[in-house]
């Protein structure tokens, strides 16, 4: 892409990517989108325990990416979709896709691996139904059911 004047533009994904390509000591190890995908709402992740995600998968009616490692299962959603919601514990809720651990460079243990790639360009899972799923299999009642208290 050219710019005015013939100076050369890069597009957002380019430089998220050549971003994502940087690898420094410092640097928070995050889930990448797949190369050919888009996040155009941008990315967090939601982690459970291992031995939940075979049980969410079927609960869901679309399934983004999802990572997986011996100890977690993550699912790729839209940026902020924490808002108003309490993922119900032992959900971990991971602002930037940024898994937990030592950064990038150091010690830390490799990305997990993607184990789910969902045709065409998006990698999120819907998030609602995501909540929903994890309340069921916590018996955890979804925050708007909740009494509400003064």
């Amino acid at each position: 892409m050219t710019g005015p004047g013939g100076t050369r533009v890069l597009s957002l994904d380019s430089l998220v990517r050549i971003q994502r390509g940087r690898l420094t000591p410092d640097a928070p190890r995050r889930l990448p989108v797949p190369d050919g995908m888009t996040a155009p709402m941008g990315c967090d992740a939601v982690a459970v325990p291992a031995r939940f995600g075979p049980l969410v998968l079927p609960r869901l009616p679309r399934v983004g990416c999802v990572y997986a490692d011996d100890a977690h299962w993550w699912w790729l959603v839209p940026s902020d979709s924490d808002y108003a919601l309490e993922w119900p514990a032992p959900a971990h809720y991971a602002a930037g896709a940024v898994l937990p651990g030592p950064p990038a460079g150091t010690d830390a243990p490799g990305l997990p691996g993607l184990i789910h790639r969902p045709d065409g360009t998006l990698p999120y899972t819907p998030p609602i139904p995501l909540y929903l799923a994890l309340c069921g299999l916590t018996g955890t009642t979804p925050v708007w059911s909740r009494p509400v208290t003064a």
